[in-house]
């Protein structure tokens, strides 16, 4: 645009591109921008009512800023997009300051201050009610309307939640229809009320030509007939316009201004759909449709030609849905306020009916990361008991199966090497932890779990996967038996949650008369692992502790403990189930007492290289969603001559397939491969590596993968990272369990 000669008095600064701009009070950034010959995306028009996206740029940062609705305000920073792409994401991550957040409970919302939401408001307020408006000019961006109903809005202040009782009014007006022309991505092109608006702050137009309306108080040529398109390099120069006999003529221009009708800003009524939300003012009228588009850019936010709706057209898309699917017209900034009369139009022309507009989702408006989240809750990592002691013990912290577990507490091989040769200390707290009791609790079991539950007696306990109704795995973990009609289950740390829901959904949906308490965190759990442990348990009160796969209760180091026998480290190995405000007393006596045994507490990154020794599966990273039981070969684990339970008829089915590929073992010479390395066999993908650490006792890297079959067998010799692996048997190491038995 070019400056006035009447130029405002007061001006102030803002930087656009490493120029420094004056702007006057009361100035948008467009405004100021448009003063000083700059526009913000290079060309399109502009409609200065936030209903297009040709003033977008990057203020202060923050990308996708609508100019015209942001105030100019001295030290401002603004970037213009690149003309040929995205803004770029910023290269340092910057801490920006919190969002603020308010929730305003009220009877009425009225969304826009114009004459209809002014009535809207004095009549509500009238009538008693309590009423909050928002205004966009005031920088009130209302972004979504949700079930509840709660309307969203965004302030120069932070983030508005409001809560109204009574209605939601919509008072948004009417945004001006943009015209699809050739060259309608110049700049220079201004919808009648840009063009007021532009006038009004003394912003120079040059010679004006008026496409349709006229706008009121600018001298214009008035350029009668059917758009044929704007022509000009950078800028428009010209309009080309054709009368009814078809012949063209050429209008010079400096300025182009269209009017070319209104259609409702109604994607909040829209929105709000089945809610206590309804239109005022021109924000309930009809939309005017604009003829059928001929050639020209449709949805500049995307990119959508006249070209591309016939091409979604010609492939069968003929619903405006379909069609704002598969151009993406519809789904950029302006969220189709700028594209959509054209698109319903052009649907118009070649279906015979005018398409209703498309679905309106939330956000109208691009929002920051912090705007987004304002208000919703963090889901902290939860931490053990025993969460200081380890911290105090120099151990690296980690998020591990949703929980903060020790990786190690400095040098991962001597623990692994006191479970080895002597005894060590594992906290084992996160295991999810049900007890489950009634009368029917055993039936509950029987028909959840793949493996008999009945012969488990009272102080026993047995391994168990967990199928879904498809018959894949989900988790595996414990039943154990602690009387009539009581049991304990435990669980991944990980899939707990899940777990938990799964047996209550079963549960409820069988109509069981059965009690479920998760003692997850309520329960410590120190797993005492190492040839040693019996010593020290010994030492600590209990000299005769449970045989293999037995529990029993006994006070352990002065603590009340639930004492399991089982092994996940292939070593001698027991779990104290014990009260988590226990916990620091129980593991400060334990480690006391094996001073001179030499134990040391061990870390995740050694229970996963002892567990990988045994060939242990951990679900979730050696399983995928659809392992069964056949392909992580523990067909043992399923008893299909139960009658049923959850999975069996899958199961069954399932069974009848032949084989494609298995979790398999395998070994190799030198350092392990990473986690996912690709296996290959005579040149081909053959699966992935799931598991994989150097084994300090084997002396050789040791892993589990998924491997196909090839002609039916599973190959002995693969290529792993480049080098030769052989396919063997697990567990790798003690392959009858005689150091687990012991």
């Amino acid at each position: 645009m070019k400056m006035n000669s009447n130029q405002p008095d007061n001006l102030k600064r803002i930087i656009v591109d490493g120029r420094v701009l004056d702007f006057a009070a009361g100035d948008s950034v467009l405004v100021a921008m448009l003063r000083a010959g700059l526009h913000p995306t290079g060309g399109g028009c502009l409609c200065l009512g936030g209903d297009c996206p040709h003033c977008l740029a990057t203020v202060d940062g923050i990308a996708y800023v609508r100019t015209c609705q942001t105030r100019a305000r001295p030290g401002l920073i603004v970037e213009s997009f690149p003309k040929d792409g995205y803004p770029p994401l910023p290269l340092a991550v910057a801490h920006a300051p919190a969002v603020a957040a308010r929730n305003i409970h009220c009877d009425v919302v009225v969304i826009g201050q114009g004459a209809a939401g002014r009535a809207a408001c004095a009549a509500a307020q009238q009538a008693g009610s309590q009423v909050v408006t928002l205004d966009a000019a005031a920088g009130e961006e209302v972004i979504g309307i949700y079930v509840g109903p709660l309307v969203v809005a965004r302030t120069d202040s932070g983030m508005l939640h409001l809560h109204p009782r009574a209605e939601i009014i919509v008072a948004t007006g009417a945004a001006e229809i943009q015209p699809v022309a050739p060259g309608n991505e110049l700049a220079g092109i201004l919808t009648v009320r840009a063009a007021q608006t532009l006038a009004a702050a003394g912003v120079g137009l040059g010679r004006v030509v008026a496409i349709g309306a006229a706008p009121a108080g600018i001298d214009v040529e008035q350029a009668p007939g059917e758009l044929v398109r704007f022509e000009g390099t950078q800028r428009v120069a010209a309009v080309v316009m054709r009368d009814a006999s078809g012949a063209e003529r050429r209008h010079a221009c400096d300025t182009a201004v269209v009017g070319l009708g209104l259609q409702p800003r109604d994607a909040l009524l829209r929105m709000g759909q089945g809610l206590a939300v309804r239109a005022v003012g021109a924000a309930a009228r009809a939309t005017d449709i604009p003829p059928c588009p001929i050639a020209g850019t449709v949805c500049a936010c995307s990119g959508v030609t006249v070209p591309d709706l016939e091409s979604a057209w010609q492939r069968g898309f003929h619903e405006l849905e379909l069609v704002k699917r598969s151009t993406l017209a519809g789904t950029g900034t302006c969220q189709g306020m700028a594209c959509m009369p054209h698109v319903r139009s052009f649907l118009a022309a070649r279906g015979g009916t005018l398409q209703p507009p498309f679905t309106a989702r939330p956000v109208t408006r691009q929002l920051t990361m912090g705007e987004a989240a304002v208000g919703a809750h963090h889901q902290a990592v939860p931490r053990t008991a025993l969460d200081g002691e380890h911290r105090r013990l120099g151990a690296q912290m980690d998020r591990i199966g949703g929980w903060w577990r020790p990786w190690h507490y400095g040098n991962a091989l001597q623990e692994y090497w006191a479970v080895r040769e002597a005894v060590s200390l594992g906290d084992v707290s996160t295991l999810g932890k049900l007890q489950v009791s009634g009368p029917d609790a055993l039936e509950l079991l029987e028909r959840l779990y793949p493996t008999r539950v009945k012969p488990i007696a009272p102080g026993s306990a047995r391994y168990v996967l967990m199928l879904n109704d498809r018959g894949y795995i989900f988790d595996d973990g414990l039943i154990c038996c602690d009387g009539a009609q009581r049991y304990s289950l435990t669980f991944t740390s990980g899939g707990a949650s899940y777990a938990e829901m799964w047996v209550r959904d079963w549960a409820e949906s069988w109509r069981l008369d059965v009690r479920i308490l998760n003692q997850t965190m309520a329960l410590g759990a120190i797993n005492v692992t190492g040839v040693l442990a019996k010593e020290l348990l010994s030492r600590a009160g209990l000299p005769n502790a449970p045989q293999y796969m037995q529990h029993a209760s006994a006070v352990v180091a002065g603590v009340q403990c639930k004492v399991h026998r089982l092994s996940f480290t292939g070593e001698l190995s027991y779990e104290l189930h014990h009260p988590a405000g226990d916990s620091v007393v129980l593991w400060r006596r334990l480690l006391e007492l094996g001073k001179d045994l030499g134990i040391k507490p061990h870390g995740l990154q050694t229970l996963l290289q002892l567990r990988l020794e045994k060939g242990h599966i951990i679900v979730g990273q050696d399983t995928d969603f659809d392992s069964t039981a056949r392909r992580v070969d523990m067909q043992w684990a399923v008893k299909l001559d139960k009658p049923d339970f959850v999975g069996r008829q899958a199961v069954l089915r399932t069974n009848k397939i032949a084989l494609d590929r298995q979790l398999a073992g395998f070994e190799m010479e030198g350092a392990a491969p990473l986690e996912g390395a690709g296996i290959h066999f005579g040149g081909e993908y053959a699966g992935y590596v799931t598991s994989s650490f150097a084994s300090p006792v084997l002396g050789k890297a040791i892993m589990l993968g998924w491997l196909r079959l090839f002609d039916g067998a599973l190959p002995d010799q693969v290529t792993i990272d480049g080098r030769s692996a052989r396919r063997v048997a697990t567990p790798f190491y003690d392959k009858d369990g005689a150091r687990a038995r012991v």
